[in-house]
């Protein structure tokens, strides 16, 4: 969320144990937040309505903050990316119609860390079209979060994840990425979701990023709209993202936004 690759010095903080705990309540938060609006993703609903009630759940059930409220201007407290929309879409009277599918994305503060992913959801049955680009995005997500290990390096994720999305004719976003994360909403490095295999910053234990790959399904290219914030398509088709909030483990990895019982 709110990432775009500036050219800078990298700069990663790896967590400690301690801070490692904090990601993983923030991250449970995070994903409860996704499995409660669920059912509320239905036709008719507002993304403005769906947006209140995730505030409401994030301020007065989990006791957390919702991190994009105010986030370098951002006025609501979650995004909402409906169809066309790539990323950051600002919830408002856009009212929900059978065949639509709308990204949420969800970003949780709780004791100073943050915990961040976004799913995609369907009102009703959606065309086979956007059925596709969001099962391409998924299995974009898991091919990149199933190489994270110490010793590969992010341009392995990001190659692996633009192979799979243009086998399938679909292309990849290039402005936006995954990002690092942890008391800052943004950390390095950032996590490009393209590239070259052996190329990129080497995965180290302790690192914590986002995997969230922008995946269209027609050209990459994007537009901003006036609003400042809404990204879209340029050629007005569909997209799709998902993402996870991930720690470098010892061995391999984990997925600090999934609930207990779940299966990436």
């Amino acid at each position: 969320m709110f990432q775009k690759p500036p050219k800078r010095t990298t700069h990663i903080l790896l967590k400690t144990p301690e801070e490692i705990a904090k990601m993983r309540v923030a991250g449970r938060l995070t994903a409860e937040v996704l499995r409660m609006i669920e059912p509320h993703v239905r036709e008719g609903v507002t993304t403005e309505e769906l947006d209140r009630i995730c505030h409401d759940y994030i301020v007065h059930t989990q006791h957390a903050i919702p991190a994009p409220l105010n986030y370098r201007g951002f006025p609501k407290s979650i995004c909402t990316s409906v169809n066309q929309v790539v990323c950051h879409g600002v919830p408002g009277p856009k009212t929900l119609k059978k065949g639509d599918i709308i990204n949420i994305d969800i970003t949780v503060i709780k004791d100073g860390y943050h915990g961040d992913a976004s799913r995609m959801f369907a009102v009703g049955i959606p065309p086979i079209a956007a059925q596709r680009v969001s099962r391409v995005a998924y299995e974009c997500l898991c091919l990149g979060i199933r190489l994270v290990r110490p010793g590969i390096r992010l341009g392995d994720i990001g190659h692996a994840i633009q192979q799979h999305a243009e086998s399938q004719h679909c292309s990849v976003v290039r402005e936006y990425c995954g990002h690092g994360i942890g008391r800052d909403f943004h950390e390095d490095p950032q996590v490009l979701h393209y590239g070259n295999p052996g190329e990129g910053v080497e995965l180290t234990p302790g690192m914590t990023f986002t995997i969230e790959p922008m995946i269209n399904a027609g050209k990459r290219h994007i537009k901003l709209l006036p609003d400042g914030w809404t990204v879209v398509t340029k050629d007005h088709s569909l997209s799709a993202q998902w993402e996870h909030t991930v720690l470098v483990t010892d061995t391999g990895y984990e997925l600090l936004t999934l609930l207990p019982g779940e299966t990436l």
